[in-house]
């Protein structure tokens, strides 16, 4: 079977409930779209706004309190949210670009202790995390427990490399700007190769599920672990992937019966929360992203700007503003795109009024830096 770049970019939009809002509780629909980014607070919320019938945000409240939902560093050694039954497996198959990344980081070295060290601090740190904790309160049990005052690259990559999760603090999105970490009730031992590769198989299954049909690069990028690993691990799901011919002739893989909508399939406009998943899960980003426009909304230090998505692929950004929601499109939209845009900002700043009517303005500095586009406040309900 051949795939067309718009069937990619329609096959994505179904399995991250972007063609139509679905009736579903919101831990369901974090497992059905995988994973959510979740670095700045409100955007797991957002992502749900546009993605549920009548979104309530204290479903996903409830969640995170009960520990359904689990808020962690998993791949690309981002915080992502995910459902609790998958935390286990997502974490055992990123273990090895974990404690790469942070034990092997000059910041955690410059501490004074040696990855050895690390390894055997590991499971007294979740010990320690069986209640919520802030920060200091861990930096302060490393210093007690090493007998010595490590500088603050020993607890920066303790809290990435320990499978702690995020604890519940405040208002108005579960999360503050000084979290807590606790232990979760059944925390993923350090992986071995072979743990870690069976779990990176079943992770690569459950990227298919919500973002394929994908390629190996797309795989690596969505999880960053090494092509080579990605590609060692697919030649043991020959039975159990579909392969799919791309738009350009390269090899993709799916599972079997997952959908794939025609390339003519409507897709309504959405108002994209920050560092929205969808954005951010391949290595060619232009299935949603046009490349004239990626630099624009992924800036070079990593923040990714709440998006306007028009016929499926990024047309512009959106920001609250008094009054509404401030819409900038890249290039001319339609009468009726921007009703409908009008439509989801009405609806949006109604979702917001009650929790954080300014979401996101720490961020308004990029604004200065927008290309020429048509900008219009679409107002509030």
């Amino acid at each position: 079977m051949k795939i067309s770049a718009r069937g990619l970019n329609r096959s994505t939009l179904a399995r991250q409930l972007l063609l139509r809002r679905e009736r579903i509780g919101a831990a369901e629909a974090v497992r059905k779209v995988v994973a959510l980014q979740a670095q700045q607070p409100a955007s797991p919320y957002l992502a749900l706004w546009n993605r549920t019938v009548g979104f309530d945000a204290a479903d996903l409240d409830g969640a995170f309190a009960r520990g359904t939902v689990v808020k962690s560093t998993l791949m690309r050694i981002t915080l992502h949210a995910v459902h609790v039954d998958d935390f286990r497996t997502f974490r055992e198959a990123v273990h090895p670009l974990l404690r790469a990344g942070r034990i092997g980081d000059p910041r955690f070295a410059a501490s004074g202790l040696t990855a050895e060290d690390a390894d055997l601090l590991v499971p007294e740190l979740l010990a320690f995390g069986d209640r919520p904790r802030t920060g200091a309160e861990y930096e302060a049990w490393i210093q007690e427990r090493v007998g010595a005052a490590p500088k603050s690259g020993a607890w920066w990559a303790l809290r990435h490399y320990t499978p702690l999760v995020h604890a519940p603090t405040t208002p108005p999105w579960s999360f503050g700007e000084r979290p807590s970490y606790v232990a979760p009730p059944d925390p993923p031992a350090p992986a071995g190769p072979e743990v870690s590769d069976a779990a990176l198989r079943t992770l690569l299954l459950r990227y298919l599920e919500g973002f394929g049909p994908a390629s190996a690069a797309d795989m690596a990028q969505f999880a960053l672990v090494q092509r080579a690993r990605v590609r060692r691990v697919l030649e043991t799901l020959t039975g159990d992937l579909e392969r799919v011919e791309g738009p350009d002739g390269e090899v993709l893989f799916d599972v079997p019966d997952a959908p794939r909508p025609d390339e003519d399939t409507p897709a309504p406009p959405r108002l994209m929360a920050m560092w929205d998943s969808t954005l951010l899960a391949y290595a060619d980003r232009s299935r949603v992203i046009p490349p004239a426009y990626r630099a624009t909304v992924i800036r070079r230090n990593g923040d990714v700007l709440p998006t306007l998505l028009v016929d499926g692929y990024v047309a512009g950004v959106w920001r609250p503003t008094e009054g509404g929601i401030e819409a900038t499109a890249f290039h001319d939209l339609p009468a009726e795109t921007w009703d409908a845009l009008a439509e989801e900002a009405g609806a949006l700043t109604t979702f917001l009024a009650t929790r954080d009517p300014r979401v996101y303005r720490r961020y308004n500095h990029w604004w200065a830096k927008l290309p020429v586009g048509e900008t219009r406040v679409l107002p509030g309900a």
